[in-house]
């Protein structure tokens, strides 16, 4: 860990954590920080931490912290330092602890407009890096904060889109309990869940600490063989990501967090959720189902029997995660959208890179578009 050395903007003082060691020492004050502000899982420090030993075993970390006079830690940026490429074109990046596994990332701070000034200060006179790269930032984010403080000091900045994630709120309105969903998916629903116990017993479970490594094998197993296996996307094809949920599995599982969904038939299951379950919201981040039984929508069975399980465990939300994907509309109330953030160098190679991604490549596309044949 660097030494920390003071701002003379504020009364915080901002230090650097380069390696994983030094980060699992700040775990309690981590995720005291987490729960006084943004409070959401994916922020945590244990799933930070079981990301970075899963993707970013060999990277080198730039976690940047915040302490104010008496040395409580009040804000955090966690970033790691690589050697990447935009557009063919190598550059030295200073990213987000954060891939597609991660769902959000955000900088955690109790001041927000504050903490993204002082710490963009401090690596904006950094010259180690030519573009920094915030992943998958909420549009509510607080990361916000210092890219519109890099703006201000004259770096050039931009963002794109990366998705829009759809959420349902569970809450009730004037004492009556929400309605998920179109009378014509509900009705859909009813007749799929007819049609299924006319083939059997239909049984829904929810595991918690028992039997998850069971449930783990046989989630990478059905995943595996529906269209994520075919297309190489399955966690299983994947030495890392199937390490990352395994793990994840397990610390969920031990702090209470975790929510396995299983719909069975006969008790053969036919739809499985990889859920999480934390401060009153129900994620989730992986799902399938056997696509032997495709003909019953078991995934739409299974998600009205979630809701139902949801609003007897008096949950608020119900967070979809990733993109707008159809099927999620079809049950969500809103959508919140997420953004990657680029703020790069201010001198002629940074300007440079910002136009040949944010100006030039997107011409050259809209061109080719044009130019292709009805």
């Amino acid at each position: 860990m660097r030494a920390h050395s003071a701002h003379p903007l504020a009364a915080l003082e901002i230090g650097e954590v380069n390696d994983l060691p030094a980060f699992k020492e700040l775990e309690r004050e981590w995720n005291a920080l987490v729960e006084a502000t943004t409070n959401e899982f994916f922020h945590r420090h244990e799933f930070l931490r079981i990301w970075m030993e899963s993707f970013a075993k060999d990277a080198r970390l730039r976690i940047l912290t915040g302490r104010d006079a008496a040395g409580r830690l009040t804000a955090a940026l966690p970033l790691m330092q690589r050697y990447g490429s935009l557009h063919g074109l190598p550059v030295r990046e200073l990213v987000a602890t954060a891939n597609s596994h991660s769902c959000r990332w955000d900088l955690l701070a109790e001041a927000g407009a504050a903490a993204g000034k002082l710490f963009f200060d401090y690596l904006g006179n950094d010259g180690s890096w030519d573009v920094l790269k915030l992943i998958d930032v909420p549009e509510d984010g607080q990361a916000h904060h210092l890219v519109r403080a890099a703006r201000r000091a004259g770096f050039p900045a931009a963002s794109w889109e990366s998705q829009r994630s759809p959420y349902l709120d569970l809450s009730p309105e004037d004492g009556r309990l929400p309605r998920w969903g179109s009378g014509q998916l509900q009705s859909l629903v009813r007749r799929r869940r007819r049609q299924l116990l006319e083939q059997g017993e239909l049984r829904l479970e929810r595991l918690t600490t028992e039997g998850i490594r069971e449930a783990l094998n046989e989630f990478f197993e059905m995943e595996g063989l529906g269209w994520k296996g075919r297309q190489g996307t399955a966690c299983a094809q994947d030495e890392d990501t199937a390490l990352f949920y395994t793990r994840l599995a397990e610390e969920a599982s031990r702090s209470g967090h975790l929510s396995f969904f299983r719909l069975k038939l006969d008790g053969r299951t036919i739809a499985f959720h990889y859920g999480l379950t934390y401060a009153g919201a129900y994620f989730l981040p992986k799902l399938g189902y056997d696509e032997a039984f495709g003909r019953f929508s078991p995934g739409l069975v299974l998600i009205d029997s979630v809701l139902q399980d949801a609003l007897a465990r008096r949950l608020r939300r119900l967070d979809f995660l990733g993109s707008d994907d159809e099927w999620k509309l079809r049950w969500s109330s809103g959508v919140r959208r997420h953004d990657w953030l680029f703020v790069f160098r201010d001198n002629a190679v940074g300007r440079l890179l910002k136009k040949a991604k944010f100006d030039w490549l997107p011409r050259v596309k809209r061109l080719w578009e044009l130019r292709r044949p009805e």
